[in-house]
């Protein structure tokens, strides 16, 4: 189960450059956790995975009927309430499933139970309880649990940040795999927070974050390979970034890449497609100047077809 950091990360790290709007990392819906290596292969998980919630259930609560202390079964009851998958969407019900599971010391349970207590969704929040809990999953290696110790050690109770605690557990996280974490540690090379600053070990993290598909860490990499910070200048390399990013609908990398377009750096210059992201990025939030200079300047006929380009990319994220 993966459920990123709630708090506001970013903000506290510095993170998106170049006048990007600094955010929460995402929080993607939570999946149900697989069956550790020394369990028998998951029916109920395997259905959960293609979709087939009541079966899903009714193979957990088969599980438990022959176990009634089968943790992992328990944990996907949780998760379908959580998510209102098969069953009413009852987070106080999730809640208690995660806590049976948790009190068999199943690692995934202890932490979708430290997230509740932590955020307050269907128990009180607690978030002494929650950092214990995110303690307990750590000492289990579960790399989101040390992310968030990562994340609370940044806030740390509104005093002081304590960057040198955070970064430790950011690394630990990182070195699991856990793409927020390897974002936030990222951010704290490139401003200095509790590891010397170097752009070069930077760049390397902000690169495994992009790698695994992290959007914020996309739009950071792209800005670094485009300038060359810690990293060897591509403008060709940074324009595909933006792309990806762009099509995910990140309005910062929609912004840059119509500046590209505009230009023609990285790409063919293309000022029907430029005005496409920038009308796009500006429907966002995303607001430039200079573009809106660009767009006026436009003959009816160009604008014309910036909204047919946009029609288009409209059509294609619906058919996706």
């Amino acid at each position: 189960m993966r459920r990123a950091g709630i708090l506001c990360l970013a903000f506290c790290l510095g993170g998106f450059s170049a006048s990007a709007a600094p955010t929460s990392p995402a929080a993607p819906p939570p999946a149900a956790s697989p069956p550790q290596a020394s369990e028998a292969p998951d029916l109920a998980y395997g259905a959960y995975q293609r979709g087939y919630y009541l079966t899903a259930l009714a193979e957990a609560q088969k599980r438990l009927q022959d176990n009634s202390k089968d943790a992992v079964a328990m944990t996907l009851i949780g998760v379908l309430y959580d998510q209102g998958y098969g069953v009413k969407l009852d987070h106080a019900e999730a809640a208690r499933w995660y806590q049976l599971a948790a009190d068999l010391g199943n690692r995934e349970a202890i932490f979708a139970l430290a997230l509740d207590k932590l955020t307050g969704q269907g128990v009180k929040k607690d978030v002494s309880a929650a950092a214990a809990l995110f303690s307990k999953a750590a000492a289990m290696n579960h790399a989101g649990a040390l992310y968030n110790l990562g994340v609370l050690a940044v806030q740390n109770n509104g005093v002081v940040s304590d960057f040198a605690k955070a970064t430790g557990f950011f690394r630990r996280s990182a070195e699991l795999d856990y793409p927020d974490a390897a974002y936030a540690l990222a951010l704290c090379y490139r401003n200095g927070k509790g590891v010397p600053k170097d752009d070069k070990l930077a760049a390397q993290w902000m690169k495994k974050a992009a790698d695994q598909d992290d959007v914020s860490a996309e739009v950071e990499y792209a800005i670094m390979q485009f300038n060359g910070t810690g990293v060897d200048k591509d403008e060709t390399a940074a324009a595909k970034l933006f792309m990806k990013a762009a099509a995910q609908r990140n309005p910062v990398a929609q912004d840059r890449l119509a500046r590209l377009y505009a230009t023609g750096r990285g790409v063919r210059k293309d000022v029907i497609e430029a005005m496409k992201w920038h009308l796009i990025a500006n429907a966002a939030g995303e607001k430039d100047e200079w573009l809106d200079s660009i767009f006026d300047s436009l003959t009816p006929e160009q604008k014309v077809a910036v909204e047919t380009a946009i029609r288009g990319f409209k059509s294609d994220v619906r058919g996706n």
